[in-house]
């Protein structure tokens, strides 16, 4: 099978966790070990979030007062290129000599007319206590919003609407590579008045939502969303809380989820089931084999039956 596989930034640096680099090699070799195996039976291309990673270089570039900030799409292709490197290269150390892995810096066009420009809801960056929390915001002028039981930086996450260069992801899949794109849900840029020429944007694109969309153009035959927890949980953190198991896209849609974290997840697979009427998975970066069988994991199918897995 052809597989989409989002692995989700706190997958590969877990809540709580220092944003050092012995911590996040870590859990990318936890992360290649599981891929590896799963990759020695199907053609992947994995795509990765970078929430954690592009929040610490925008502190980092911010902490350097000689020159500006450096813009989130700059901060953006930098983190593209930090974690595929590190991807690929524990991947290449577990797979046979013959297989290719190979990282692709990938563009991908928004609006720049998009509302989610004066409403930001990416969070980015460490986990901060409240006082902490204003404090930054007061200094450095970021928004803030609760993540959990801490607060986060959060900015600008406009929808994507086309993954460039495909043809190279195509071309590589068709022999046999294991292809890492769109990182961070790719490197924002839109389209300037002559309706040609693009640019960067300040702004960090769901990449939950982007591996959706890229499934969709690439006709993968399943989506496979790895994140830290083990499934999507109705009433998450209360005493009462229970995994979905199996699910129409369409009654998954009608329940509530927060729109910092759970929902962009929930939305691109349902969007990929409804677009495809394939199936699309969500849960533990540990079990990705496991979902594949239906073992594990949140699954969005089109048949779901209304049974006791379902809602």
């Amino acid at each position: 099978m052809k597989l989409v596989v989002a692995l989700g930034g706190n997958a590969l640096l877990r809540r709580g966790q220092k944003l050092s680099a012995e911590n996040q090699m870590e859990n990318i070799r936890r992360a290649a070990a599981q891929l590896a195996r799963v990759a020695l039976v199907h053609e992947v291309v994995l795509t990765h979030g970078n929430g954690p990673q592009v929040g610490l270089l925008a502190l980092q570039s911010a902490a350097y007062t000689a020159v500006e900030t450096y813009p989130l799409d700059v901060l953006g292709a930098e983190t593209e290129g930090m974690i595929g490197y590190l991807l690929e290269q524990e991947l290449k150390n577990l797979l046979p000599d013959e297989r290719i892995v190979t990282t692709l810096l990938t563009r991908v066009e928004v609006d720049s007319e998009d509302p989610a420009f004066a409403h930001p809801s990416k969070p980015i960056g460490p986990v901060y206590s409240k006082e902490e929390a204003e404090r930054v915001a007061a200094a450095k002028h970021w928004t803030m919003a609760a993540d959990g039981k801490g607060f986060r930086r959060v900015v600008a996450s406009p929808q994507p609407l086309r993954v460039l260069g495909l043809e190279p992801i195509r071309w590589l899949l068709e022999r046999g590579v294991l292809v890492i794109a769109a990182g961070g849900g790719g490197i924002p840029v839109a389209r300037g008045n002559d309706g040609r020429t693009l640019h960067g944007v300040d702004a960090v694109i769901d990449k939950d939502l982007c591996s959706g969309l890229l499934a969709r153009e690439l006709a993968a035959d399943c989506l496979i969303i790895a994140t830290d927890v083990a499934a999507v949980f109705l009433d998450w953190g209360q005493p009462g809380q229970r995994a979905i198991r199996k699910v129409t896209p369409q009654a998954l849609a009608r329940q509530e989820f927060p729109a910092g974290s759970m929902r962009p997840k929930v939305d691109a697979a349902c969007a990929f089931v409804l677009a495809t009427g394939r199936k699309a998975f969500i849960g533990s970066l540990d079990q990705i084999e496991e979902m594949l069988a239906g073992r594990a994991g949140t699954e969005v199918c089109l048949e779901a039956d209304g049974g006791a897995n379902t809602l």
